[in-house]
């Protein structure tokens, strides 16, 4: 079973970037669904990005021209670049793996392996 492992976190003034990867360790993810999800304190899980194995892109209109999802060739790294960074944008920030080839989006639902998370925090 596919493990994701998610770096780059950390503290940023608003306005700044930082850029998240996810590695897959254990097999890849070829052929999936991928996706970014957030969850800040006292508020439900939400979709940030996502990109299928044809490399199509969904993205939340709060991060829209601000975020951008890609991986890697071999389908064992995921990253999202994150520019213009704000206040509302801290939260834990967690990759995932579609349980289905072919279904693909943001809804939680659709995935069914999780990283353990990565803090962004961006300060005013």
């Amino acid at each position: 079973q596919v493990q994701l492992v998610e770096s780059g976190g950390g503290s940023v003034q608003a306005g700044g970037s930082l850029r998240l990867s996810c590695t897959a360790t254990k097999s890849t993810y070829s052929g999936y669904c991928m996706a970014w999800f957030r969850q800040a304190p006292g508020k439900e899980r939400e979709g940030v990005a996502s990109i299928d194995h044809d490399g199509t892109t969904t993205y939340a209109d709060s991060v829209k021209g601000r975020f951008t999802i890609s991986q890697d060739n071999g389908q064992t790294s995921l990253y999202l670049q994150m520019n213009s960074l704000k206040p509302e944008d801290t939260a834990m920030y967690y990759c995932a793996r579609g349980t289905k080839p072919g279904h693909c989006g943001l809804q939680s639902h659709i995935f069914g392996s999780w990283g353990q998370g990565t803090q962004v925090t961006v300060s005013s």
